[in-house]
């Protein structure tokens, strides 16, 4: 396994929260990259592989659910955390069924978020092993089966 580190997009409309957050990851040793509005944040998804996202529920041209929604669709293995000011049950479920890993409110507290992030981190580093593994074990049986069919 590669010793890479994490990619992170923050998508945030607030310059100085956006600037806040990124600052403490790269402090973590986190790559990251930011987006300004939905529209931005889905094409840089597009254009690159980010391991998390940090997503704003409110943003200036696109619900943050609608913006969860489609990233989950173009990229359901990247991890996506809900950040927001407006908690509410409706948004944290809205979100949860939308494909949210977790739902987190402002004003975040930084050691909070670096813990949730670890860990989603960690269980998607799992998973993918896991799903190499199986590739591998897959790989391993079937050439085992054409040597013994020939």
């Amino acid at each position: 396994m590669t010793n890479r580190k994490p990619k992170i997009l923050i998508v945030e409309d607030d310059e100085n929260i956006r600037g806040t957050i990124k600052s403490i990851l790269q402090q973590s040793g986190y790559e990251t990259d930011t987006a300004e509005t939905g529209h931005e944040a889905e094409q840089k998804a597009k254009d690159r592989i980010y391991n998390l996202v940090l997503l704003d529920i409110k943003l200036p041209d696109i619900e943050g659910t609608q913006l969860l929604a489609k990233l989950h669709k173009t990229a359901p293995q990247m991890v996506k955390i809900m950040v927001t000011g407006y908690p509410s049950l409706e948004n944290s479920m809205e979100a949860l069924n939308k494909g949210a890993d977790a739902y987190v409110t402002k004003p975040v507290k930084p050691a909070k978020l670096l813990a949730l992030i670890q860990e989603k981190l960690e269980k998607q580093s799992k998973e993918e092993t896991m799903t190499e593994n199986k590739v591998t074990d897959w790989i391993k049986t079937r050439a085992r089966q054409l040597e013994h069919d020939t």
